[in-house]
């Protein structure tokens, strides 16, 4: 039996719509932060499609789930346009063969699009043509595409663990991961660069989405300082610092300064210049009708602050419960941690599970849990800057990001969203392998036999596995170390998660006029942000 196109319409049209939302918010988002001073449109139509792409591989998970959840009606038993495995199998590839798109296009985008794009932008001299821009950000660009080259050969003939002995214990416990064990060179190749991806992407969730969501709710909680208050210690402090820089020139009126003397006198007039710079923008923040609302709407502030501290509370709560769960009940580390079935209870899984019966609810809560992770991602970016080891880059602003710094910030959103990808499949066992999901049990006290929620334990016609978790386990399998690094990263990301909570709730207020005024800002650059 074909396919109902009601199935089709009700899995792919909602994410035609999410298509749609993703490149809106990713265009307003890279505009709110692009310089209005340095922006190119090369620079910012690359950053827009970097960020849409990584946002969409999260996007297909819940229609993944809808599609093998929605095969099987309340009673366990397959509908009749399920019956066939040809069409259920028709379904699963179509899922894969998205997956299989997007990712690639990650692969492009992290490994040739934004790196030439970042040095095709640092080649800019007003004596440089673009062909002679081209070619020197093309040789930088090799560099990167020899690197995704290697290890794409290496996913390719790696040597793998092959499928477990049929008779074996463990083989019986995750039976429908491996019905369809055999793959090609191709998909090992894109599945090692994606886990390579993904485990540097942990790295970058560590640092900044594991702070952020701290940082977020208790900026939202605790507010910023006032602005007349901190006009009034601006002032004073310029006021002592002209009184020191008058102080020392009297000093040496009429003879030379020492060197060290000199250096002196031009530090102290340069912080004096960004006082003034930061009294002219708390003026103009004291006078703007806009941030006068704000201070009507701060108690609503507070709600939201307190509200996102109680879904990082449950998110929290739920990695700990499913961390704790895998190392009583998983299979091992051989096995990357796999766990057969969910033990322990996990709010956010039981929750997205009990939605997922009513559509598109389960949709819904999904983007928001996405949406909440990756603002979180996004806070710890601004709060902790862009580094490479010791050296501060880039400081990311509203509207005062340079081009560079903003294709690197879409390459550590991309590396950060393809780890929450996994966070995701550990936040979530139950509801992104399977969905809401039961098959019968045959029992002798009834006739009609038992409901249960399908897990691995069930045998591989009774349930069907999302093609994501499908291919996570089973390559978890097939390369261990990856299923037990994202395991061990995960116990970190909770314990960074803690000391994030610890900084933010020590850190002062932060500045009314925070991040707009800077030291390394050109002086005129203040008409941009200061309004008449």
């Amino acid at each position: 039996m074909a396919i109902p196109s009601s199935v089709l319409a009700a899995g792919w049209i909602p994410f035609v719509v999410i298509i749609v939302l993703v490149l809106l918010f990713s265009t307003i988002y890279i505009k709110y932060f692009m310089s209005k001073r340095d922006s190119t449109i090369s620079s910012t139509v690359s950053a827009i499609v970097a960020l849409s792409v990584i946002l969409l591989t999260t996007a297909l998970i819940p229609v993944d789930v809808f599609l093998v959840s929605y095969m099987k009606d309340s009673k366990g038993h397959f509908k009749d346009w399920a019956n066939d495995s040809e069409t259920r199998q028709s379904i699963e590839n179509s899922v894969a063969y998205g997956y299989y798109t997007l990712y690639g296009l990650v692969t492009f985008c992290l490994f040739i699009l934004l790196p030439f794009m970042y040095f095709f932008y640092e080649e800019k001299d007003e004596d440089t043509s673009n062909k002679s821009r081209c070619c020197s950000a093309l040789k930088y660009t090799v560099v990167f595409v020899i690197i995704v080259g290697v290890l794409l050969l290496i996913g390719a003939f790696v040597p793998t663990k092959n499928a477990p002995n049929p008779n074996a214990t463990d083989y019986q416990k995750i039976e429908a991961l491996f019905k369809d064990l055999t793959t090609n060179d191709g998909e090992d190749a894109l599945s090692f660069v994606i886990s390579i991806i993904s485990l540097l992407g942990m790295c970058a969730l560590i640092t900044y989405t594991a702070y952020g969501m701290s940082a977020l709710p208790m900026g939202l909680i605790k507010g910023r300082k006032g602005a007349k208050t901190e006009k009034m210690t601006v002032q004073a402090e310029r006021s002592s610092a002209q009184a020191r820089i008058q102080s020392l020139k009297d000093k040496y009126s009429g003879r030379s300064m020492s060197s060290r003397r000199r250096n002196n006198l031009s530090d102290m007039e340069e912080s004096e210049r960004l006082m003034e710079r930061k009294e002219n923008h708390l003026a103009a923040n004291e006078r703007s009708i806009l941030q006068r609302c704000l201070v009507v709407l701060r108690p609503f502030e507070v709600v939201f602050g307190i509200f996102f501290f109680l879904i990082t509370l449950l998110i929290f709560v739920s990695l700990l419960l499913t961390n704790i769960d895998k190392a009583i009940h998983s299979l091992g580390y051989k096995f990357g941690y796999a766990l057969p079935h969910r033990t322990l209870p996990n709010p956010v899984d039981m929750v997205l599970v009990f939605c997922q019966k009513v559509f598109p609810l389960d949709y819904i809560m999904f983007s928001l849990l996405v949406v909440y992770l990756v603002f979180c991602s996004m806070s710890g970016v601004r709060n902790i800057g862009i580094w490479f080891f010791w050296l501060k880059m880039y400081k990311i602003r509203p509207r005062r990001t340079r081009p560079q710094g903003i294709l690197m910030l879409c390459m550590i959103l991309m590396f950060v969203m393809s780890a929450i990808n996994i966070i995701i499949y550990e936040l979530t066992p139950q509801y992104s392998s399977f969905g809401s999901q039961r098959y019968t049990v045959q029992s002798n006290s009834t006739s009609d036999g038992k409901l249960e929620i399908c897990s691995t334990d069930a045998h591989n016609s009774s349930c069907v596995i999302s093609r994501m978790a499908l291919l996570l386990t089973r390559f978890f399998y097939k390369m261990w170390f990856f299923g037990a690094a994202y395991y061990w990263t995960t116990w970190v990301f909770l314990g960074i998660m803690l000391i994030g909570f610890l900084v933010a709730f020590i850190k002062k207020r932060k500045s009314a006029i925070d991040g707009e005024v800077d030291e390394d800002d050109f002086d005129d650059s203040d008409d941009e942000m200061i309004q008449p």
